[in-house]
């Protein structure tokens, strides 16, 4: 499937596509919307074209920087599994190897955090039209 990108001229709004809601559904997207400062029907717009692939949620910088930060995730994991193993065969792992896997598990995730905060306000920013 191809997705075209969409023009920045094209910014008049002539077309409409129905979408019905429970109240609770649209309760509760009125809600994110008003939370996100934005009209519904602009959050679902906007929504929409990132679920399609038009405007995407990640750039690809974000994406790499979640690829890198996975890696590291994967490989601790490893880490923490042959220490795991270690200990169901009789071993007893060094108190350096469980704190520095600790310390790593410790600093990707504090990582993973801030850079998941961080394109969190950058797209809401760019879904309100704000430049990042």
């Amino acid at each position: 499937m191809t997705v075209r990108s969409i023009p920045e001229a094209s910014k008049r709004k002539d077309r409409v596509a129905h979408i019905r809601f429970s109240s609770a559904e649209y309760d509760a997207l009125e809600a994110a919307a008003r939370a996100a400062g934005m009209t519904v029907s602009a959050f679902v717009r906007s929504l929409s074209m990132e679920g399609a692939g038009v405007r995407p949620f990640l750039g690809e910088g974000d994406r790499l920087v979640l690829a890198l930060l996975a890696d590291g995730m994967r490989a601790i994991g490893g880490n923490l599994n042959q220490i795991a193993r270690a200990i169901n065969t009789g071993l007893v792992p060094s108190e350096g190897d469980f704190a520095g896997s600790i310390r790593d598990a410790h600093s990707v995730a504090t990582t993973l955090a801030a850079e998941l905060a961080e394109m969190t306000r950058r797209s809401a920013a760019a879904r309100r039209g704000e430049g990042a």
